[in-house]
C-alpha cells in the first residue's frame, strides 16, 4: 500500500527528549514528500507553534492544531476548519475552575492566555535552556475579571483551553465533572495536563477532514502517536503507528530512538 498522507503528532513522537527534530527524521520526511505523501502535523499545540515545527520539516502540507480544532494550509494561507469554544462555553469553563480553584489556560489559533506567572517563568527558562527554539504570543491574565473579558472578546477564536498540573489528586474532581458535560472533548496529551475543546473535535476527526479533501482512502493514511489525544487518529488511519509501549496496528521505537524515521523508512519508502 502507497501511503500519501502522513499524518505526526509533535510532543514525545516528532520531537526527541531534547525537543528537537533530528536531522535523520527530517531526511525521512522530505523524502517521503518528494514521493508524493503529504507530511501533516497533527498536534495539541496552538496553530503557529505546529506551523513552526512543520516548517523545520520543510514540506508544503496542511497543519491540524489544537487536538484537530483548526486546520490550515500554511503555504496557501488558507483555513480549512476552525471550530472554537465560543464565549459561552469559555465561562462556563472559567467558573467551574473559579470553583475548584484551578487556573486555566486558553488559546486561539495564534496566541496563549496564561494565568500564573510560574508558566512565564518556564517558558523562559525552556527558551534559554534551548528546550524551545521557537517563540509564541503570550498574554498573562491576573484575575477572573481579565479573564471574562478575554473570553468575550475572543470567543469567536478560542480553539482550546487547557490545564496543567501536579499532581492527578488536585484535578480528579474537576476531570469527572468535565467529562460528564456534554458540550466538551476532554482528552490528556502530557502526563500532567487536561485538553478541553468542543465535543466532536478531535485530530482522527481532522484526519478524516484531510483524507475527504484530497479524495483518500483510509487505507491511504499513516499516523503515527503516543498519547491519549493520538488515539483516534491512530484509529482512523489505515496504519496507526505508535510510540514505546502504545497500543496501535505496530509499535515504533521512542522518540529518543528515531522511532518516527524508522517507521516512515519502513512503510512508505520500503527500506
Amino acid at each position: 500500500m502507497a501511503y500519501k498522507l502522513i499524518c505526526i503528532d509533535v510532543d514525545g513522537t516528532l520531537l526527541n527528549s531534547k525537543h528537537k527534530i533530528t536531522n535523520q527524521t527530517k531526511a525521512v520526511l522530505q523524502q517521503a514528500h518528494q514521493q508524493g505523501a503529504h507530511i501533516v502535523i497533527c498536534t495539541g499545540r496552538m496553530y503557529t507553534d505546529a506551523e513552526y515545527f512543520s516548517g523545520l520539516i520543510g514540506v508544503k502540507s496542511p497543519v491540524i492544531a489544537s487536538n484537530g480544532a483548526f486546520i490550515k494550509e500554511k503555504d496557501k494561507d488558507k483555513v480549512i476548519y476552525k471550530d472554537v469554544l465560543g464565549s459561552k462555553l469559555s465561562l462556563r469553563l472559567l467558573e467551574i475552575f473559579q470553583r475548584h480553584n484551578i487556573t486555566p489556560y486558553f488559546c486561539t489559533p495564534d496566541k496563549f492566555y496564561y494565568g500564573t506567572i510560574l508558566f512565564k517563568i518556564f517558558y523562559i527558562v525552556t527558551r534559554l535552556l534551548g528546550k524551545r527554539s521557537n517563540s509564541i504570543d503570550l498574554e498573562y491574565i491576573s484575575s477572573w475579571q481579565e479573564w471574562e473579558k478575554v473570553v468575550n472578546t475572543e470567543g469567536n477564536n478560542i480553539v482550546k483551553c487547557e490545564i496543567i498540573y501536579r499532581n492527578n489528586a488536585s484535578v480528579e474532581k474537576l476531570q469527572k465533572e468535565l467529562r460528564c458535560i456534554e458540550q466538551f472533548e476532554v482528552v490528556n496529551s502530557a502526563k500532567h495536563n487536561i485538553e478541553i475543546t468542543r465535543k466532536g473535535v478531535s485530530k482522527g476527526k481532522a484526519v478524516a477532514m484531510l483524507a475527504a479533501m484530497y479524495n483518500l482512502k483510509r487505507e491511504e493514511i499513516l499516523a503515527i502517536g503516543d498519547s491519549e489525544n493520538d488515539v483516534s487518529m491512530i484509529e482512523y488511519a489505515g496504519l496507526g503507528i505508535a510510540m514505546g509501549n502504545q497500543k496501535a496496528d505496530y509499535v515504533t521505537d521512542s522518540n529518543d530512538e528515531e522511532g518516527v524515521a524508522k517507521a516512515i523508512s519502513k512503510f512508505v519508502l520500503c527500506n
